[in-house]
């Protein structure tokens, strides 16, 4: 499966809309980032079932400041709309798959309860301001 481009427009509902979603942040200058694009590819044809996408952090530079992106590449990993993983730096093959069957196997509910208990701290702590 071929990977898709998320843009500022795209990229809410291209990150929530299936199941697990790796978002690729890139550069066309960036070395490492070249390095990185095969192995990201060759994983979408091995996974059909994840989307696979990326975004041009210099045609979406707006999109990758709000997400914090200081280091390319970043990838980030989605899963039910949550963001579960991000590290910046280009994986190697065998630790892309070892993230996604870890995404795979994560425990949702877990996961969103974890969520929800760390929010309803942070809605509970006075502000500091």
């Amino acid at each position: 499966m071929a990977t898709t481009t998320l843009t500022t427009d795209t990229f809410t509902q291209g990150v929530t809309g299936d199941d697990i979603v790796l978002v690729d942040f890139w550069a066309d200058w960036c070395g490492p980032c070249k390095m990185f694009a095969p192995v990201f590819e060759e994983a979408s044809e091995q996974h059909p079932d994840i989307t696979f996408a990326k975004v041009d952090t210099d045609a979406e530079p707006a999109l990758g400041q709000a997400l914090n992106i200081t280091s390319i590449p970043t990838l980030m990993a989605f899963r039910e709309g949550i963001l579960v993983f991000a590290q910046p730096g280009a994986l190697p093959a065998r630790e892309l798959n070892s993230l996604i069957d870890q995404v795979r196997q994560l425990p949702m509910d877990e996961v969103r309860a974890k969520l929800a208990e760390a929010e309803k701290e942070d809605g509970a702590s006075p502000d500091p301001q």
